[in-house]
């Protein structure tokens, strides 16, 4: 796979630079600039947020407990659900904010802009309702008593509020991201991250309970609006907000394309956010706390390794549009390949190393959130490892198929682990997840993307799997006979992880795969770390 395979060094806009076209639509840069810029700040994010987020949970847990830490993430959990009201515009305004950049309608795309903010204050407005109505019937709803359902309910309503803000606000968000100056939001969202890990360490030392630490926190992610609005303003200078600019057509014309959004959305939220509703209906907020320590560990493995197909979907939709498969059958191969590369030692090495990171992380008292996470390390490399596949079906036309294939998943997911709660706990919540998603994207996705690549599943397995999985197997048995010779402490795991990670790269750049590809792979590696000067 080529370079121009992967990105295109042009410039971002059509016109050359002049200051007259710069006040309007900001400076020009290369697209292969902010490609490699884009990326690598947001992995600074999700790092700071990891690493952040490793050291708060164990933090709160101590100075909540795991009921009252328990009812946080029950309550906080609910609005996620909330996003489901933005009906697929979410998602749909980035495409049209970037559309008519690359026209240079700046009319155009302040009318989309204008109609979406008005249209999502009145979603705001419905959250807002939403969430007051769930608030006071929290009791009903899962098993608490009338002091945890008046906690969780203040706590659910200054999230719903959050949120609330959050739906018109977002359009400067897309506006940041149809610019390509993902970036910008990157430092904000740094600084945010580390700004409310203060507050929350202060709030609770200073003895103060949940609502308030819910309350502080917020109110800082809250500000941090603002300073989106503003990186809004520095990407497109000519941005202009006017109740005239609200046009009914230019939601109709959003609409055509946001309704099957919605769908692969909701699918998604049954996905991803059913599991802690279900556990404090059937268990309680104790098994909720418990969960959550296996859900933020595969929570940051499955961030830290899915970026692959997420900055692969536009090139699949400018392949696909131009019909030229062979491209397209590439781009599927290494992007499986190296979405694999990367989850597979990733995720083994947390299944391997779960029971002494989780005693010297939160203590034994969770230690039954290692069977968890064994399951759901193997849904992650799964979901990760087949998400080009499902890029190739989004990019490629296929997604009334791939809806389809989501709700499916979706649907079973939570009637599987509603039933397998009752009788095996969190664990049958965990294989509820697993269960669905591996028959489905084993048995219809990978292999209708490859009949939509044009190859044989055998060749995709030969060429596109099996060089990023046999590596691991002999590291397997080399940490799992180490382990046990090392105390749980911080730097024996470190060490692990880094030989066991270290090892499998050696065997997977150096013996899987030929020189020609690792040359590619070296490559990009360099580019990504500043080490070879952007074209």
């Amino acid at each position: 796979m080529t370079n121009s395979e992967l990105e295109s060094d042009s410039s971002v806009g059509t016109e050359p630079c002049n200051p007259r076209r710069e006040s309007v639509w900001g400076p020009v840069q290369t697209r292969s600039d902010l490609f490699v810029r884009n990326v690598s700040t947001t992995y600074m994010v999700q790092i700071t947020e990891i690493v952040i987020g490793l050291l708060m949970l164990p933090f709160n847990l101590a100075h909540l407990g795991p009921s009252v830490y328990g009812l946080w993430m029950m309550a906080a959990s609910i609005p996620a659900y909330f996003s489901i009201l933005d009906l697929g515009y979410g998602a749909a305004q980035v495409r049209f904010v970037s559309k008519y950049r690359a026209l240079l309608d700046a009319e155009g795309l302040n009318e989309i802009v204008s109609t979406l903010f008005l249209l999502f204050a009145f979603l705001g407005l419905a959250v807002i309702i939403a969430g007051a109505i769930l608030a006071y019937n929290l009791s009903t709803l899962f098993n608490l008593t009338p002091d945890e359902a008046s906690t969780a309910g203040q706590v659910l309503l200054i999230i719903s509020l959050y949120v609330a803000v959050g739906f018109p606000f977002s359009v400067f968000g897309a506006v940041v991201n149809g610019f390509q100056r993902i970036h910008l939001n990157s430092y904000v969202a740094i600084a945010t991250v580390i700004i409310v890990a203060v507050v929350n360490v202060v709030v609770l030392l200073s003895g103060y309970g949940l609502v308030t630490l819910v309350a502080a926190t917020t109110a800082v992610r809250f500000l941090a609006h603002f300073a989106y609005r503003a990186n809004a303003y520095r990407a497109f200078p000519g941005l202009v907000m006017r109740l005239r600019y609200v046009k009914l057509t230019r939601l109709r014309e959003v609409t055509g394309f946001s309704s099957y959004i919605f769908l692969l959305d909701l699918a998604n939220k049954l996905n991803y956010s059913t599991d802690v509703p279900i556990i404090g209906a059937f268990i309680g907020p104790t098994g909720v706390a418990v969960w959550a320590v296996a859900q933020r560990l595969i929570t940051a493995t499955q961030e830290m390794t899915i970026q692959v197909s997420g900055g692969l979907f536009p090139v699949v939709t400018d392949i696909a549009a131009l019909g030229e498969t062979d491209r397209l059958r590439k781009v599927f191969l290494q992007g499986t390949r190296l979405s694999l590369a990367m989850v597979i030692p990733a995720g083994t090495i947390l299944a391997v190393l779960a029971s002494p990171l989780v005693l010297w992380w939160v203590g034994p008292s969770f230690s039954q959130s290692v069977p968890v996470i064994w399951i759901l390390v193997a849904a992650v490399i799964i979901r990760v490892g087949n998400s080009t596949a499902t890029t190739t079906l989004k990019g490629a036309g296929e997604h009334s198929f791939l809806t389809i294939a989501n709700i499916t998943i979706a649907l079973a997911n939570l009637g599987l682990s509603i039933v397998l709660a009752r009788n095996f706990g969190i664990i049958g919540v965990a294989l509820g997840t697993l269960i669905p998603l591996s028959v489905v994207s084993i048995f219809l996705l990978f292999p209708r993307a490859c009949r939509r690549v044009e190859i044989p599943l055998f060749d995709a397995f030969r060429f596109g799997i099996w060089p990023s999985v046999w590596p691991i197997i002999p590291i397997i048995g080399v940490l799992a006979f180490i382990t046990g010779y090392f105390e749980p402490s911080f730097l024996n795991l470190a060490l692990q992880a880094a030989g066991a990670g270290g090892l499998y790269t050696v065997v997977f750049l150096w013996v899987a795969i030929n020189r020609g590809e690792r040359n590619w792979y070296l490559g990009k590696i360099k580019k990504l770390a500043g080490l070879e000067a952007v074209a």
